[in-house]
């Protein structure tokens, strides 16, 4: 009776090891994708550290998954090598031309937007200062006299202590009186 196989035949490990290469390759991509989004959308470094802890999630289900499913549950070394190898291979070698090709067409998009918008700007300006106007004069008429009115629980900041135990201890002020003065 021939009992489960515990290792893996060479042939099966360069197997792994190139499908793991080609998952590297894929998750270029997928990092190609979170940094078109940077490009197109610039954001802080906070939104930025997001994204990086969201793809090294996305990474580490991706290698779980590929262990389960291709490697019978088992976790070796060479997968992440795999991984990396295939990774660096594709953002030295296509990555970085899909990024500046992308930075190009950005521009070009950018500069023909900015020609066919320019007429549009007069009228952004014009309505702009209108809306203006309104909203400071509806500051005026509603906002400047809400202000204004007092409220009693915030101008009258009372201990709510008993006025004649202050008194008894002569060391301590009563805060009371030192606001009432």
């Amino acid at each position: 009776m021939r009992g489960l196989e515990n290792f893996l035949s060479v042939s099966e490990e360069l197997r792994l090891f190139g499908i793991s290469c080609l998952i590297g390759v894929a998750l270029g991509v997928v990092f190609d994708v979170f940094r078109a989004f940077r490009l197109i959308f610039p954001h802080n470094s906070f939104l930025t550290a997001a994204e990086d802890f969201a793809f090294l999630g996305l990474y580490a289900l991706v290698f779980a998954v590929f262990s389960a499913v291709f490697a019978r549950g088992e976790t070796r070394l060479y997968y992440a090598l795999g991984n990396l190898l295939g990774f660096a291979v594709y953002m030295a070698v296509v990555g970085s031309v899909v990024m500046s090709t992308l930075r190009k067409l950005l521009t070009i998009s950018g500069a023909v937007l900015g020609v066919v918008f320019r007429p549009l700007r007069g009228v952004y300006i014009l309505i702009r200062a209108k809306a203006t106007a309104a909203f400071v004069g509806i500051y005026r008429i509603i906002v400047k006299p809400l202000k204004k009115i007092k409220i009693v629980l915030l101008n009258r900041r009372h201990l709510l202590y008993n006025k004649m135990e202050n008194k008894k201890r002569k060391n301590v002020k009563s805060v009371v009186e030192k606001n009432e003065t």
